[in-house]
């Protein structure tokens, strides 16, 4: 519903340029926004509401007239002046009251039906006549962008995020909870996936620099028809969680994009840790050591390059190639092999997803 606070900034500035003063009062006499005009009195107030058939009426210096959303009445504005502009003014101040109701019923009205559509709660045959209602296209290229910030850096987020994703350029925002931004992009047909990641990204550094916030985001599938959004809803959400597990170092991910992240993600845990058993036997431990994971992946980042990778270390190679020796003597994976430092790698992420889902808990 309307706050009261808009009412009275629109009808403030009528009264500023037209020198009219004005009160608005609900159906029941309850005085919403008084910016110096007469109060009438409620029983005249739900007389006029009730029993009047006419929109309009004047009670000597005071014209009432109603406020209405589509048929209903909601308010009723009494207008002070004596002047016959004063009652045109009155109109007109109608006008614009009657287009904000409107416009925040229909705002308010789209923001429940896309967190219905994200969350599964409506019927299929539901979706296109809500969406006809609310003047939202049912044949448009979108696909969710999932924000992430903190809890009590939300507000000015939304706010940072509203003011780049417009519902003229047919984007809308929406949450379903306190830390998740949703923006339902709308995708041109020249834009694809790449579009996406450069919108993601742009927004995400605005966030950082700006509001001096960490904040990540994902996206899932562009789809064509609003049905799909919830899949591709769930497909950002996914990849976000993905991304925190095993891609701490990016601040977009895309769904599209998950590489072996997404096997690992789907494993059962039962089956992971026979895997960790398998590769690490009674050596677990080195899964867990900051420092060996630390070199295996800058070793890795190098395309398995010693020299290469002890100059990132800043370590003397000798260091590094007596570290590699021993993690072979422990598990028996040399990683200047292919095939066991793809072992290992695999056997790394999934240690990465066990320690996730125990904090988790």
């Amino acid at each position: 519903m309307i706050s009261s606070q808009v009412l009275k900034t629109c009808l403030t500035e009528l009264r500023d340029i037209s020198k009219v003063e004005f009160c608005l009062q609900d159906t029941a006499g309850k005085v919403i926004v008084n910016t110096g005009g007469a109060q009438v009195q409620e029983s005249v107030i739900i007389s006029f509401f009730a029993a009047s058939p006419v929109d309009s009426q004047i009670i000597g210096n005071n014209f009432l007239l109603k406020v209405k959303d589509e048929e209903e009445v909601s308010f009723v504005l009494t207008a002070t002046g004596e002047s016959d502009s004063a009652f045109m003014l009155a109109r007109i101040a109608v006008s614009e009251l009657q287009n904000l109701v409107t416009a925040y019923k229909e705002r308010y009205d789209r923001h429940n039906f896309f967190q219905d559509l994200l969350l599964d709660n409506l019927l299929l045959v539901d979706v296109a006549s809500r969406a006809k209602k609310l003047h939202v296209s049912d044949r448009v290229a979108r696909a969710i962008v999932l924000f992430e910030v903190a809890s009590d850096r939300d507000t000015a987020a939304r706010q940072m995020l509203a003011g780049l994703f417009t519902t003229q350029n047919g984007d809308y925002l929406t949450e379903v909870d306190q830390n998740h931004v949703i923006l339902i992009k709308s995708v041109r047909s020249e834009e694809d996936y790449s579009s996406l990641e450069e919108a993601a990204q742009t927004a995400i550094d605005m966030m950082n620099m700006e509001l001096m916030v960490r904040a990540r985001a994902s996206y899932g599938s562009i789809t064509t028809e609003l049905k799909d959004l919830s899949k591709s809803y769930k497909e950002a959400k996914m990849a976000l969680e993905v991304g925190k597990i095993f891609y701490a170092e990016k601040n977009v991910t895309s769904y599209n994009r998950l590489g072996i992240g997404r096997l690992v993600y789907q494993l059962p845990e039962n089956l992971c840790r026979l895997f960790i058993k398998e590769i690490f036997g009674d050596h677990e431990e080195i899964a867990f050591d900051n420092e060996l994971v630390t070199t295996v992946s800058t070793f890795f980042e190098n395309n398995l390059n010693v020299s290469e990778t002890a100059r990132k270390l800043f370590i003397h190679r000798n260091t590094l190639v007596y570290r590699i020796e021993k993690l072979e003597k422990d598990t028996g994976l040399d990683v200047r092999r292919f095939d066991d430092a793809l072992t290992l790698q695999v056997a790394l992420m999934v240690c990465s997803y066990m320690r996730y889902k125990e904090n988790e808990r």
